[in-house]
């Protein structure tokens, strides 16, 4: 609200619950933007934000739909109002029939509103949400206020996380921890992906996880190589790597892991060199995430890393390097992806790239090397919390990673 503009209001909507076919929906997923805002994770809900209002009941509003025993009985308890204020600290609560009458009364009030755009780099929106429907109601009904966006202040207040929140990603990566160990003592030769899959849903569900964060990849051998492989249908063989991208969530928020073992308990020689080049890229990586550091030059550093690991590994040579397209430079061959995101509420969270990382951020740190003629990938990733002085904190720093130490594991 200190950020918002003298004599504006702010509106925040649920998510849709959207339809597959018939009578079957998609399970709900709460906007989360509307949750960061208030905790309030039911559908149908809308935050109004209004800090100069001249009633003070009217600066935070919540609009709920109205629950009552039948709804109780057929979908389970939803928020009362006075539930709303324990969860939101939320006083001013109205059932969405009043919604009409009070947006009246304040919008005559204010000047500016503010809309819920989402403007997060990855984005590509096909589907109109509920929020664009709000929009195109208001922007219709109030036709001579002026609008602005609310996202630029979303991406800065979200991307630097409160302790509350680095303690619910630490705990989400715990889980997906607990999964990982899991999985090492149950690959070998024979099994199939989805059975990997599996082992880790049933370990993450058993720690109160709801869900994988984000669509899980296990992808042996030469599928790894597919950077969204999410098939997870065909049987690891004796000699083939396994590159597994998978993630609890806890209390919504995600976490981001890869590690890539060997079906049969040992590297080979060659796996492990490439298998140890990208760690030390990780790790190496890491060390510049620090506050004042900008994105999109802290990727050009690790592109050398990276270009030096391939010369020694002979898969780049010197020629390589000298003739390369600056745009595209040689070591994209083999690592074509970038090396770190923001995390958060989302796997890909909000966090405004052009400017200098902050204390509090969550980045993944995430290198690899696919080499499709060789028939395997390699990709490594831990979540880390950069802090105000010194390296970052790892948050998944109990997770193995050592390729001994996994061979060990496995054996043991």
């Amino acid at each position: 609200m200190s950020n918002m503009r003298p004599k504006s209001l702010a509106v925040f909507n649920s998510n849709d619950i959207y339809p597959i076919s018939a009578d079957s929906t998609m399970p709900f997923e709460q906007h989360r933007d509307i949750f960061y805002l208030s905790g309030v994770d039911q559908e149908e809900s809308i935050l109004v934000l209004f800090p100069d209002c001249p009633k003070e009941k009217h600066r935070e509003i919540l609009f709920l739909r109205e629950t009552n025993e039948h709804i109780a009985v057929w979908e389970g308890e939803k928020l009362t109002k006075e539930k709303a204020y324990e969860t939101s600290g939320i006083k001013t609560v109205y059932w969405l029939q009043d919604l009409e009458k009070v947006m009246f009364e304040i919008m005559t009030q204010c000047e500016t509103f503010y809309v819920n755009t989402n403007e997060h780099y990855r984005a590509n929106v096909e589907t109109e949400t509920r929020e664009d429907r709000f929009t195109k109601w208001l922007k219709e009904k109030y036709p001579a206020h002026s609008v602005t966006k609310s996202n630029p202040i979303l991406q800065r207040l979200r991307s630097v996380k409160d302790p509350i929140e680095i303690d619910l990603i630490q705990q989400a990566c715990n889980i997906t921890e607990k999964g990982f160990k899991r999985i090492l003592n149950f690959v070998k030769p024979g099994v199939w992906e989805y059975e990997i899959e599996a082992e880790f849903i049933h370990e993450f569900l058993k720690n109160r996880s709801k869900k994988f964060a984000y669509t899980p990849i296990v992808a042996s051998g030469n599928n790894a190589n597919v950077l969204h492989y999410i098939e997870n249908n065909q049987q690891c063989k004796s000699g083939d790597l396994i590159l597994m991208d998978v993630g609890a969530e806890y209390a919504n928020y995600s976490s981001d892991m890869t590690r890539t073992i060997p079906v049969s308990g040992k590297f080979t020689d060659r796996q492990k060199k490439v298998y140890n080049a990208v760690n030390k890229v990780k790790n190496e990586a890491t060390k510049l995430l620090i506050p004042g550091t900008d994105w999109a030059e802290y990727h050009v550093e690790v592109g050398k890393m990276m270009t030096s690991e391939l010369l020694d590994l002979k898969l780049l040579d010197k020629a390589d390097v000298q003739n390369e397209n600056p745009d595209w430079p040689a070591y994209k061959k083999y690592f074509m992806h970038g090396t770190s995101h923001h995390m958060g509420l989302d796997t890909h969270d909000y966090g405004i790239l052009t400017e200098p990382m902050q204390a509090n951020m969550v980045f993944t740190v995430e290198p690899g090397i696919y080499i499709p003629d060789e028939g395997f990938g390699i990709r490594l990733e831990d979540d880390v919390v950069i802090q105000e002085s010194g390296e970052p904190f790892n948050l998944m720093q109990n997770i193995p990673i050592d390729a001994d130490e996994i061979e060990d594991i496995m054996n043991s």
